[in-house]
C-alpha cells in the first residue's frame, strides 16, 4: 500500500473512532452507563459543563444525579461534526441536541448546543482531555429570552474568540468547581 492510501486510511479511521467516543458519550449518558460514558474520557480529562467544572469521575457523578432529578427521559443526539487531526491530538466541534422528558413542567424541553472537545490517541485509544460544553439555546419554555445559556455556561460567541478555535482547547482553572 501506498504511503497516501495508508495515511488517508489512518485518517479515516481515527475520525471513526472519535465519532464514535462521542456516541459511547451520549449513549453512556442516557443508559446512565457509567462505563461507556467512562471510556470516552482520559483519566485526567477535565469537562466544563456550566454548573459542573472538574474531573471526569466527578462529572459522570453529577450528570447522573442531575439527570435522575430533573428528567424521566433524556436522548442526546449529535449532527454536525468537524474535526481537525493532528497526529496524536484532534480538536472538535459537535453539535449536540438534547431532548428531555421532565419529571415536573415543561414536561419536555430541548437544548442545543456544542461539545467543543481537544482529544488525545494515547495507547491506541481516542479519549476526551478537554470538554467545554456550550450552549446555544435553551427551549422557550425553559428559557423565552434566549438567555438562560449565558449563565453557569462558557459564552458561545459569534467570533474567532469562540472555544472552537481555542488551540490547544484548556479549561480556565478558575472555572473549576470540582477537582
Amino acid at each position: 500500500m501506498d504511503e497516501d492510501l495508508a495515511a488517508t486510511i489512518r485518517e479515516l479511521k481515527d475520525r471513526q473512532e472519535i465519532l464514535d467516543c462521542l456516541h459511547r458519550y451520549c449513549r453512556g449518558v442516557d443508559r446512565f452507563d457509567r462505563a461507556a460514558v467512562r471510556s470516552a474520557y482520559h483519566d485526567d480529562a477535565i469537562d466544563d459543563h456550566g454548573e459542573y467544572v472538574g474531573g471526569v469521575e466527578g462529572f459522570i457523578d453529577w450528570a447522573f444525579a442531575y439527570h435522575e432529578q430533573h428528567q424521566l427521559r433524556t436522548l442526546h443526539s449529535i449532527s454536525n461534526h468537524l474535526c481537525e487531526i493532528d497526529g496524536n491530538v484532534a480538536h472538535a466541534e459537535t453539535y449536540f441536541t438534547f431532548y428531555s422528558v421532565n419529571r415536573e413542567a415543561p414536561f419536555q424541553s430541548t437544548t442545543s448546543g456544542r461539545y467543543i472537545d481537544r482529544l488525545e490517541r494515547r495507547d491506541g485509544r481516542w479519549g476526551i482531555v478537554r470538554r467545554i460544553c456550550v450552549i446555544n439555546a435553551f427551549g422557550s419554555a425553559f428559557d423565552p429570552e434566549g438567555k438562560a445559556g449565558d449563565g453557569a455556561f462558557f459564552p458561545s460567541r459569534r467570533d474567532l474568540d469562540d472555544p472552537a478555535y481555542m488551540r490547544p482547547l484548556e479549561i480556565d482553572p478558575a472555572r473549576l468547581t470540582s477537582r
